[in-house]
């Protein structure tokens, strides 16, 4: 191993939950990972440690002016025993191009992903076995200097997290139904959107519950400007069947660049299915339901790998899209990527890291 951290063993390991009532993001294991980063210094002081409340100062820049970034990723244990990461190396890279744009310091790779090996093999006994389920991994940063001023801040916390998880939506593979939103903005060009950041998903919290309110699970983003443009989901990005083709939102700075997303485009691509990042209107959605061209919906994302659409709802157009039932291009989809993901079906990608 490249980098080397030290360890502090949790003296009062906790209970397992059961597999069978796992819910996500709600237990979290014995340990934690946490580095320093100073000025001048570069990060420091990689450290796991038992699971615990952190002590920040009250003027902490985090809390004021909102300067930090998540990733998520998740751990799979094989059936032969093997401790699989899907794909650590793209949130490394994602981490980076999200620190870039909100003044953090970058972080190297391998000392990333060596961070994640180190905290997993650590509480590989955590990691659910149970069909659905996974050690789920939030690395994140935060600026801990104690000042009030709009500045970049000089010194910051590495830390992860990890959780076992049941499905995201309780339903599973169960399709969930999503209200298009034309009233709020969750980007516009020049901002955050393609940043994996805390704010964005505070500013996505309006819409969302009144989404809820009105008796659906998520909502489809339509883009700041024009408001007719289809980007992402409130979690997810988003896919559509149309046709022949499979569309989905392009990479142009107000969608996040999912690492499931490039998945999907990649085995698409790999299985002939023609699929195309190109802007689409939910006019152009709405005309292909009425026209029976509109086949399928799903969304893709790390929590709920893939995540079928059973209904649209936009206006007054409600959308039943494939009989309210998960589609073939999802359900081959989502067998592949767990396949892979969980070491039941060969990695013929190179998508899969052993924790060893």
């Amino acid at each position: 191993m490249k980098y080397e951290f030290s360890i502090t063993k949790n003296p009062n390991p906790k209970k397992k939950p059961d597999p069978d009532t796992l819910r996500f993001g709600t237990e979290f294991t014995d340990h934690m990972f946490i580095m320093d980063y100073q000025e001048g210094e570069g990060w420091h002081d990689g450290r796991i440690v038992p699971y615990g409340p952190l002590s920040l100062d009250p003027a902490a820049v985090v809390f004021h002016y909102a300067q930090e970034m998540f990733e998520g990723l998740k751990a799979y244990k094989s059936e032969d025993g093997r401790v699989l990461l899907f794909r650590p190396y793209m949130n490394a890279q994602r981490t980076n191009r999200t620190n870039d744009r909100l003044c953090i310091p970058q972080i190297d790779e391998d000392l990333f992903v060596e961070a994640i090996k180190a905290l997993v093999k650590i509480d590989a006994d955590w990691i659910p076995q149970k069909e659905g389920t996974a050690l789920y991994i939030r690395p994140f940063i935060i600026a801990d200097e104690a000042f009030l001023g709009v500045r970049r801040s000089n010194h910051y916390k590495f830390i992860i997290i990890l959780s076992p998880v049941g499905p995201y939506y309780v339903g599973g593979l169960t399709p969930t139904k999503l209200y298009v939103e034309d009233k709020y903005v969750r980007a516009t060009d020049g901002g955050t959107g393609e940043a994996k950041c805390g704010g964005n998903y505070a500013a996505s919290l309006k819409a969302q519950e009144e989404a809820h309110a009105k008796g659906y699970e998520q909502i489809l983003w339509l883009d700041g400007v024009h408001r007719k443009y289809v980007e992402e989901v409130g979690t997810s990005n988003a896919f559509f069947v149309i046709g022949d083709e499979v569309v989905t939102a392009p990479l142009d700075g107000t969608i996040l660049p999912g690492i499931t997303r490039n998945s999907v485009i990649a085995i698409l691509k790999k299985k002939g299915i023609k699929v195309a990042e190109r802007k689409t209107t939910i006019d152009e959605i709405v005309q292909a339901y009425k026209d029976g061209k509109f086949k399928e919906m799903f969304a893709s994302g790390t929590a709920a790998v893939i995540s079928p659409v059973g209904e649209l709802r936009y206006k007054d157009e409600d959308m039943i899209i494939n009989n309210g039932e998960i589609g073939p291009i999802a359900q081959e989809l989502y067998d592949t990527i767990y396949g892979i993901q969980t070491g039941k079906l060969p990695d013929d990608m190179g998508w899969t890291v052993e924790v060893k």
